[in-house]
């Protein structure tokens, strides 16, 4: 761990605004998962490198901690008695066939009301009835009951929900590169991206070479795509998420700690899991963990992570992470020497700084 003298300094939202070409926003993923560029920042010395270069950097007895959240086909459309079109992004599944989702449509249709998706129940689709809002009536997401298991419904009817600024409609090729190649529990609308980079042949390598590893689960949200809009960040409200850090990764954790190896997490999504829960003190259930510069890290020692969105709660947390000044360098890096962002982009890895 790296330690600098600085003095504290006041960050608003304006500080974690970058100028971005569009087009260097990703469309599609690299050609090889493990072919995407890394730019390796976990040093003052920045090195290009490519993804699967990432053995060289790891050591033998240091833990690496994946997300293994499954993404869903949670984006449906359908329409209102009246013929309305509309759009559900299914956000998470409750007992009884109850879901909680976002909804796009021109008027919100009234409690107790029938939308009919994919043609309806009748139709060879299904039927979603709107409970009310959630989690409490003034809450942005709606809860629904489908007419049937939401899961299989899901498979059968959704689409992948890609990221907004994926300018196409999703295709087979999402359906599996929009996934980890261990996902392993559904629950996800967005991936957790930069395990994306990582295939089995990288894997095995990884394990040879004595590379610990464990997983967590965080069903990632819609929000992870939202802007902050308040200049001042502390009046920003984070969306929630529901987290698992098992038994066996809360042990692999403290062995990796007592041998004196790193904590590495790959992704953000890992990142605010593992802090939640020792923060928290709590091995599963919501969190709204919101991570700014001057956060206390307790458990992360390096970060593999893609590049974020402008204004974006993660830039402010790989900036409290890696050290402000740090993060900015790299992005003006990455975005001198043309490296591909966002969810099909490319990564970094870095190191934990903490500031005097």
């Amino acid at each position: 761990m790296t330690t600098l003298s600085a003095s504290p300094r006041e960050f608003t939202l304006r500080d974690f605004d970058f100028e971005l070409p569009p087009a260097l926003i990703a469309q599609h993923p690299a050609a090889e998962r493990s072919g995407s560029r890394l730019l390796d920042g976990s040093s003052s010395t920045v090195v290009d490198r490519i993804f699967r270069e990432l053995p060289d950097l790891i050591h033998a007895g240091d833990l690496l901690v994946f997300n293994d959240t499954k993404v869903v086909k949670a984006r449906i459309f359908g329409e209102k008695a009246s013929g309305g079109k509309l759009e559900l992004l299914i956000e998470r599944v409750l007992p009884g066939h109850q879901v909680v989702a976002h909804m796009k449509v021109s008027k919100k249709p009234l409690l107790g009301g029938k939308m009919f998706m994919m043609g309806g129940a009748h139709n060879g689709g299904f039927d979603a009835t709107l409970l009310g809002r959630w989690p409490d009536e003034n809450g942005q997401l709606f809860h629904l009951q489908l007419s049937d298991e939401p899961h299989a419904l899901m498979e059968k009817h959704g689409h992948v929900p890609l990221p907004p600024y994926i300018a196409h409609t999703d295709t087979a090729e999402d359906a599996q590169r929009y996934q980890t190649v261990f996902a392993r529990a559904p629950g996800a609308v967005a991936a957790p991206t930069a395990a994306l980079h990582f295939d089995e042949a990288l894997l095995a390598q990884l394990e040879a070479r004595g590379v610990q590893r464990a997983s967590v689960t965080l069903h990632v949200g819609a929000g992870t795509f939202q802007p902050v809009k308040t200049e001042n960040i502390a009046e920003h409200t984070m969306h929630r998420e529901w987290y698992e850090v098992p038994e066996a990764t809360q042990q692999a954790i403290a062995a990796c700690k007592a041998r004196g190896g790193q904590v590495v997490a790959v992704g953000t999504t890992t990142v605010r899991t593992l802090e939640s829960w020792a923060k928290f003190k709590q091995a599963s259930g919501d969190t709204q963990i919101f991570i700014t510069p001057g956060f206390e890290f307790q458990v992360v020692d390096r970060l593999i992570t893609n590049f974020h969105l402008p204004k974006s709660t993660l830039m402010m947390l790989v900036s409290a992470f890696a050290g402000y000044e740090h993060i900015m360098g790299l992005y003006r890096h990455a975005i001198a020497n043309q490296y591909r962002f966002f969810s099909y982009g490319d990564a970094m890895l870095l190191t934990h700084t903490t500031m005097d």
